[in-house]
């Protein structure tokens, strides 16, 4: 089974974003960028079924402007096989139907059964693309997901969405695509020789 993790190259959350006085829009210019919180989640996610032996390879992808090829390099040093980049001239002008026309068709490129991404992106808060890339694709798909568990056959997922009104448990079969949140997992550090290591898988 493939798995692929649609990422994104954010500012980082921990830093103070600038407003540009004349655009009103926030000054990326010299800021610090890092990998969208939940992206990570997702990846983590990713890697742990890797591990327990359930998928046969992990690919991270990212839509972007060449600078997004640091944010596949964190990818890759957490753990991820490979990475795939779709090189664009602006981040800006970036829907979520363009993005999730796009992931749909790496996805039946890749031949992917199974598609982690995190909920949302923390700056502009869409909460579309998943639910987008599900519709184009037909596939099945769960949002919110806080809890993760592969069926023994393979064919399914287990998993508990946080609503309104408390936890929902839902089976979906695959190929699926769920949407992650923050109490799923504490996503890993990259360690120094996973650092030097990605340098050399495929992107």
């Amino acid at each position: 089974m493939k798995i692929i993790i649609p990422i994104k190259r954010v500012l980082d959350p921990y830093t103070q974003a600038r407003v540009n006085k004349q655009t009103q829009l926030v000054d990326l210019t010299n800021a610090k960028m890092a990998m969208n919180p939940f992206c990570e989640i997702a990846v983590e996610e990713a890697l742990k079924i890797k591990e327990s032996g359930a998928a046969s390879e992990t690919i991270a992808v990212s839509i972007g402007t060449e600078k997004t090829v640091d944010t596949l390099r964190t990818a890759l040093a957490m753990g991820v096989d490979r990475a795939i980049f779709v090189n664009t001239e602006s981040d800006l002008n970036l829907q979520p139907l363009h993005l999730g026309k796009i992931l749909a068709n790496i996805v039946e490129r890749e031949e992917a059964q199974l598609i982690i991404m995190g909920k949302q992106a923390v700056d502009n808060d869409n909460n579309q693309t998943g639910q987008i890339l599900s519709g184009l694709l037909d596939y099945s798909l769960g949002t919110f997901i806080s809890k993760f568990q592969l069926s023994d056959d393979g064919n399914s997922v287990e998993v508990c969405r946080e609503i309104d009104s408390g936890i929902e448990t839902r089976q979906l079969n695959l190929p699926a695509i769920v949407t992650v949140d923050l109490r799923l997992n504490e996503p890993r550090y990259a360690s120094l020789p996973n650092i030097m290591k990605a340098r050399s898988k495929p992107l």
